[in-house]
């Protein structure tokens, strides 16, 4: 699993469908997931830092985790199914610990007001997201083939040993 950050709201240029822009640590990937306006909205709301005049869903959700003694521990982006994606709510209530399943714009909107994590599994991030930083991809990459083209066999065997005594 890699934590992941939550970069903003964009909107696709076609549909003008909302989309949750998610970014790992180093912030060389994006992993981009349609929302709704309402999901949309409320995950604005905590980026922006507004103060709604009533709880909206999303708030009231966070305040009966704060009333029951419950921590959102972080939430899981786990899997993409026929371009959906899915997600759990990781709760833990002293030393009961309970994994409930929600829509990943909805599991983002709880994790922004709860200050939660955000964790997504390495085959979604593989499957689902885009290169944010192609020419630092491309520097590494060609690091790396002049890292393997400068290596020769003495190398290999002077930094593992001598592999024919195993």
């Amino acid at each position: 699993m890699i934590e992941m950050k939550v970069a903003g709201i964009a909107l696709d240029a076609i549909t003008r469908s909302p989309i949750v822009l998610l970014k790992d640590g180093s912030e060389r990937r994006a992993l981009p997931i349609y929302i709704g306006q309402d999901q949309a909205k409320a995950i604005i709301t905590v980026l922006e830092q507004q103060k709604p005049p009533r709880p909206l869903t999303h708030d009231l959700i966070a305040n009966i985790f704060k009333v029951w003694d419950m921590d959102l521990e972080k939430i899981i982006i786990h899997s993409l199914q026929d371009n959906t994606f899915y997600a759990v709510l990781c709760l833990q209530r002293g030393e009961v610990k309970k994994e409930i399943d929600c829509r990943p714009s909805d599991a983002i909107a709880i994790a922004l007001r709860t200050n939660s994590p955000v964790w997504v599994m390495e085959e979604v991030i593989a499957s689902a997201s885009i290169p944010v930083d192609r020419d630092a991809d491309e520097q590494e990459r060609q690091a790396f083939r002049n890292f393997v083209s400068n290596l020769s066999p003495s190398d290999l065997i002077q930094r593992h040993g001598d592999f024919s005594d195993q």
